[in-house]
């Protein structure tokens, strides 16, 4: 005997059952039963679907903080010093490639050596960034005044 004449038991390879492809073996129902979703065509809902009821998420109950805060595009004293110029707006950071996204406000963090004194509008900052500009004899201007950016500023 060789491996090419192999074949299976008699018996034990069975074909599965091709049901709602018509009465050709499985009578008029198709093999579905009677009436209900699962007989209908296009039956198929997906694993997460529960008859109709609630998910199992929406019944879970709902706990802790979920923080829904601002995201800043965060622009650093280190690359402003690498950039020609001494006003700074969003136009002009954009155009340095330093602002991607422009739906999100922009913060000037302290992180490096401003070594000029430079103007610089943003919608906020820390305080150690307007400390180092203001130390180098420049200044910040906060453009969206709130009463959290405003301490900040002054």
């Amino acid at each position: 005997m060789k491996l090419h004449e192999l074949t299976p038991a008699p018996g034990s390879r069975k074909n599965r059952k091709r049901v709602g492809r018509g009465p050709g073996g499985t009578d008029k129902t198709a093999g579905r039963g009677h009436k209900g979703q699962k007989s209908r065509s296009g039956s198929g809902k997906g694993s997460f679907f529960e008859g109709g009821r609630s998910t199992l998420i929406s019944r879970l109950p709902k706990r802790g903080f979920n923080n829904v805060g601002t995201t800043y595009e965060v622009v650093n004293l280190g690359q402003l010093a690498g950039l020609e110029g001494e006003t700074f707006d969003r136009a002009a950071l954009e155009l340095a490639g330093l602002v991607r996204r422009k739906n999100r406000p922009v913060k000037l963090l302290g992180r490096g050596e401003l070594g000029r004194a430079v103007t610089v509008h943003v919608d906020a900052a820390s305080e150690s960034a307007v400390r180092a500009v203001e130390a180098a004899g420049g200044r910040v201007v906060i453009l969206a005044a709130s009463s959290e950016n405003a301490e900040q500023a002054g």
